[in-house]
């Protein structure tokens, strides 16, 4: 029998991997088997306890330590998630493990891969992140990795010049522009009301840790809360931060703000479904987060963002740079407000494929595994 794992740890990464656990196990069958291993932030209840959120069946649950107060922690994380994935590949020998992105807990499981002689095909390599340490991991888990699942073709170029094999590299696109095409799909009336909001005008918001940054979250959290409170026409609805190095403290300065700001609304987290369906009726989506790069623009609306984190990712014109200070974040949004911005936003086509990827790449891992021609001797791909 030929198996598969998919693996993921945050709700971020497992909304993006949905489409390609749905494809692939379309095709399970009595000689091909596709594992769930749901591990991370998705078992907290301090993260929102996202397991609950996972609709497919789970074969593997793996309890990690998720602490980020300090750069112990997150190798003291990476330390453990290295041992049990090691313990774990060794006794399922999968063919091939599916892993996504950049996140430090990845990067440990990829390892445990390659000194398991598992094969791992890695989504989104190749994309640029100056401001967060996504930027080394990500590239790292590309020398890892033996398949490769990139969102446009400038990021495909970038893995072919890490050294990659162009026959092994693939730009099918991102499995974002599916979930919009295929799981968005409340109306505003009812995105609004399952987070117990009558019809208004508002704004998504979510803000992670700048971890290649020095500069303290305290200053950076308190000049968004000062914007927020500027806009009191508009409705806030604010996603925690994630499990990187300081999303405890933003998370904590957000708990403590949201009594005291009318216009917030704070989640631990919303669900694919309802973030995206939240998103297409929104007036702009703010903060720092991929998806104000990746899946905003393709519903046409305005993004602005925040600081260094997502430099580097191909962005369309529909996004609105700006510094962290109060005064810039309100000129961005003003901008974001304006008739001519919303023009340019009706305009935008995203870069980031056709809404097809997660079926191009479960056909794709499908073929390979079952080919039987996998060999984990890469040659460096020299330009």
């Amino acid at each position: 029998m030929n198996k598969i794992a998919v693996i993921t740890a945050t709700r971020a990464e497992y909304g993006l991997l949905s489409p390609v656990i749905r494809e692939l196990r379309k095709q399970e069958n009595d000689s091909f088997r596709v594992d769930l291993i749901v591990t991370g932030t998705h078992l907290s209840d301090k993260y929102g306890k996202t397991i609950e959120e996972i609709s497919e069946r789970i074969d593997h649950k793996v309890e990690i330590p998720i602490a980020s107060e300090n750069e112990l922690d997150i190798s003291k994380n990476q330390a453990e998630t290295l041992v049990k994935f090691t313990v774990l590949f060794s006794e399922e020998k999968y063919d091939a493990i599916i892993i996504l992105g950049d996140r430090y807990e990845m990067l440990s499981v990829a390892i445990a891969a390659g000194n398991t002689r598992t094969p791992v095909f890695h989504l989104c390599g190749g994309d640029t992140t100056e401001g967060a340490i996504d930027e080394w991991i990500r590239h790292s888990i590309t020398k890892i990795s033996y398949l490769h699942f990139v969102t446009n073709e400038t990021s495909r170029k970038r893995v072919i010049q890490l050294g990659e094999d162009p026959s092994r590299v693939f730009n099918y696109g991102s499995t974002s522009i599916d979930n919009i095409l295929t799981v968005a799909d409340m109306n505003k009336e009812e995105a609004l009301e399952s987070v117990g909001l009558t019809d208004c005008r508002y704004a998504l918001c979510t803000y992670h840790p700048v971890t290649m940054d020095g500069s303290s979250v305290d200053n950076d959290i308190n000049e968004l809360l000062e914007a927020i409170k500027a806009f009191p026409e508009i409705q806030f609805i604010v996603t925690k931060s994630n499990s990187d190095q300081g999303g405890e403290k933003i998370n904590e300065m957000l708990d403590a703000a949201e009594p005291k700001i009318d216009n917030m609304h704070l989640y631990t987290s919303l669900g694919v479904r309802r973030y995206l369906s939240l998103m297409k009726y929104s007036e702009f989506v703010i903060g720092n987060s991929s998806s104000g790069i990746i899946e905003t623009p393709a519903f046409h609306v305005p993004t602005v963002n925040i600081g260094d984190r997502q430099r580097g990712r191909l962005q369309a014109d529909s996004i609105i740079n700006c510094c962290t200070t109060t005064e810039d974040i309100v000129i961005a949004i003003n901008k974001s407000l304006s008739d001519e911005h919303r023009e340019i936003c009706k305009k935008v086509v995203s870069a980031y494929g056709d809404g097809h990827a997660g079926e191009k790449i479960a056909k794709k891992s499908i073929e390979i595994v079952k080919s039987g021609s996998i060999d984990l001797k890469k040659k460096f791909y020299d330009l």
